[in-house]
């Protein structure tokens, strides 16, 4: 896989009219995520409008309820025919569980190819210190990351979603099979933003990451082109 493949760019626009306009903008993207905000604000009709271009799609809404809930959202999302699917790990083992047979029996019935399941470990915007003194885990950081992916994991799950920080470890641990998609990345040039724990493209691909979710470095830039391709470039020369 080209290394241009492995970046998912985040539609975070509030209407399809602004979705279309940006994939329109950036053609060379393959791999578009779509969120909260927008799936909110307009429904499958910008997944219909990313398959009819060949997109690939990462549907990010981060289901989190109880089993029968969870399994009744990712059985309609699985029909959908998109590529990747999250979950909080946080919902706990019976409803990643329902979850993935869910997704089976919504994807078999649409006759489509079933999403890669994901769950989420911990979200990037969160720090060591929010963790302890916020949550009250009383786990480090890496450890909670690397407890969440391997119930996941357990579960069948297909991956998880980490932060670059904490991709190797779950790399070594959870083995090459295991998807990993690192949101929080930064390339050196551009503002950090909220999220706490980063590492530039090029790191996080040599620590072992499968896709980067990329997105205020290219859209927000005021040539979003060329900051893509100035991405794609650090990434080619990347071993």
């Amino acid at each position: 896989m080209s290394r241009e493949k492995q970046i998912i760019v985040p539609l975070d626009v509030p209407n399809v009219e602004s979705a279309i306009a940006l994939v329109d903008r950036l053609p060379s993207v393959t791999f578009w995520k779509v969120g909260l905000e927008l799936f909110t604000s307009c429904g499958p009709k910008i997944l219909d409008f990313l398959k009819s271009n060949n997109k690939r799609i990462f549907l990010d809404l981060k289901f989190h309820d109880i089993p029968n809930t969870v399994a009744g959202a990712c059985r309609a999302a699985a029909g959908y025919g998109v590529d990747l699917l999250t979950i909080h790990s946080t919902a706990g083992k019976d409803a990643l569980q329902a979850a993935t047979e869910a997704i089976q029996e919504g994807a078999t019935k649409a006759n489509v190819t079933p999403p890669k399941l994901i769950a989420i470990t911990l979200l990037t915007s969160i720090s060591s210190r929010q963790l302890a003194f916020d949550l009250k885990i009383p786990l480090e950081l890496p450890e909670y990351a690397l407890h969440m992916a391997l119930m996941a994991q357990s579960t069948g799950l297909d991956g998880a979603v980490c932060s670059p920080q904490e991709v190797a470890q779950l790399r070594d641990t959870c083995g090459e099979d295991f998807l990993l998609v690192c949101p929080g990345v930064r390339p050196t040039w551009a503002a950090k933003g909220d999220q706490k724990r980063s590492l530039t493209p090029a790191q996080a691909i040599q620590a072992g990451a499968d896709y980067l979710v990329i997105g205020r470095p290219i859209t927000a830039a005021e040539v979003p082109e060329l900051a893509w391709q100035k991405i794609c470039e650090e990434l080619a020369i990347v071993t």
